[in-house]
């Protein structure tokens, strides 16, 4: 790696000389001035990592020249020095947008401290804007948040891990964003150009699901009219994303762990065998190893996925990332429901800040969508702010037939998708007859031919 570059602004030589002496030592490549102008030009003629400047420069303020440092450079952080250790000084720096502060006369290992520690952050903020820009050149929007400590620490080990093929591990309470995480993966990786595919095993019986993963043959099975191929399959040469993986049954994890340790499978009804390069991310809500323990997943799999985890934070965790949420999300649907919202009374963000977010980021956005839908102004007041009914448990049961329905609903809705509206094949997963399936279909208001 090439040697960082700092510039040093001092009007007193003997401080320069010091300071120059102790970078040099470490590494840095330095360039000295003793005056505003100096400064100027150096910033102009090459590109520095980071800047250190005296607060009470001859014929300056060290705070003015920052400000015009910054126009040149705007991403470059800023060290302010002084000989006047005032509280207020400090506090007026850090306003202006410096990095950090030291007094005089500076000790050699804080600065080297400081000096790391704003190039580390530099570096941060970098990758993060490099991770956005892929997410927005990919899906028009740019939905990471970030200003978290623990959300830069996410997206940090994100772009170590990017480059390798390894399995990724990525462990969250629902509504935090797993999907998203493994699809920025997946964009900063060498597979970005090959598919990404994604799957919530959750959301499928056991039948349907193995049929999704490894595809079948035409007749391999009551109901199985064409030939489809799997989604282990449809991600040869790009990555597969496994939501929810802790709900898979033990039968379907022990072909899932057969197929990454031979590369290879035989899909329903076949006898072809299927090679796949691919790339696996998967995710839960669960502690595997808990669930390893009461013996509802493979100790032998978990071992095998379980190569680089990340933790994905709740929202509870990460609320300074709260408000830039909020102006993501405003803009969105102001623009998607055309209205003008410009953002919140400070009472309705107090009142943001304050929950303990059980759904996380989807939960803020459901509540945002309906106090976006329902204002009649162009701020949204604290009194919208989940005024609309909740499904925590709280808010008391529904009957028995109305959460059958609701359920069944789903299920059918699920099935079609996954079966692409084939009514015979979802039919016979379902197990019941064609005119009984239509039936539950005509119940439900639910036509095939939206699901082809």
């Amino acid at each position: 790696m090439a040697s960082r570059k700092i510039l040093i602004v001092d009007d007193d030589v003997a401080v320069l000389q010091v300071l120059r002496d102790i970078l040099l030592l470490a590494g840095y490549e330095v360039t000295t001035a003793s005056e505003e102008g100096e400064a100027l030009t150096a910033a102009k003629d090459q590109v520095f990592d980071l800047s250190i400047v005296d607060l009470q420069l001859q014929h300056q303020n060290g705070i003015d020249l920052m400000r015009k440092l910054g126009c040149i450079l705007p991403d470059m952080p800023v060290i302010i020095l002084t000989g006047y250790g005032t509280i207020e000084s400090a506090v007026e720096a850090m306003k202006q947008g410096a990095y950090s502060y030291l007094t005089k006369p500076v000790n050699a290992d804080d600065l080297r401290l400081h000096i790391d520690s704003a190039l580390e952050e530099r570096r941060l903020n970098a990758e993060i804007d490099r991770l956005k820009a892929l997410l927005e050149e990919e899906h028009g929007s740019a939905k990471i948040v970030a200003r978290s400590e623990k959300m830069q620490q996410v997206l940090d080990a994100v772009s170590r891990v990017a480059e390798s093929d390894s399995t990724v591990y990525i462990h969250g309470e629902s509504g935090t964003g797993k999907e998203l995480i493994a699809r920025t993966i997946h964009l900063a990786s060498q597979r970005k150009e090959k598919p990404f595919v994604a799957l919530n095993c959750a959301a499928l019986p056991e039948a349907l699901l193995e049929s999704t993963l490894f595809g079948h043959e035409k007749g391999a099975f009551t109901g199985a009219v064409q030939t489809r191929k799997g989604l282990f399959a449809q991600a040869h040469g790009g990555t597969l994303f496994l939501d929810e993986i802790g709900d898979m049954s033990l039968e379907i994890q022990a072909k899932v762990l057969r197929v990454l340790e031979e590369r290879r499978f035989y899909p329903l009804g076949s006898e072809k065998l299927v090679e796949v390069n691919l790339r696996l991310i998967v995710a839960t809500n669960k502690d595997l190893e808990e669930e390893v323990r009461k013996g509802l997943f493979r100790s032998d799999l978990f071992y095998r996925i379980h190569v680089i985890p990340i933790h994905l934070p709740p929202l509870r965790e990460r609320k300074e990332d709260i408000p830039g949420l909020v102006e993501y999300f405003i803009t969105g649907l102001s623009r998607q429901m055309k209205k003008e919202i410009r953002g919140l009374s400070p009472s309705a963000m107090r009142k943001l800040m304050l929950h303990d977010w059980p759904g996380n980021v989807r939960e803020l956005e459901n509540a945002l969508e309906y106090a976006a839908a329902v204002t009649r102004k162009d701020v949204i007041t604290e009194d919208l702010v989940f005024e609309a009914p909740r499904s925590a448990p709280e808010q008391g049961w529904k009957p028995l037939k109305e959460a059958r329905d609701a359920f069944e609903r789903g299920y059918l809705i699920k099935l079609l998708q996954a079966c692409q509206g084939n009514v015979s094949e979802a039919s016979d997963l379902a197990g019941r007859g064609r005119t009984d399936f239509y039936s539950l279909l005509k119940k439900h208001d639910l036509d095939p031919a939206d699901f082809r």
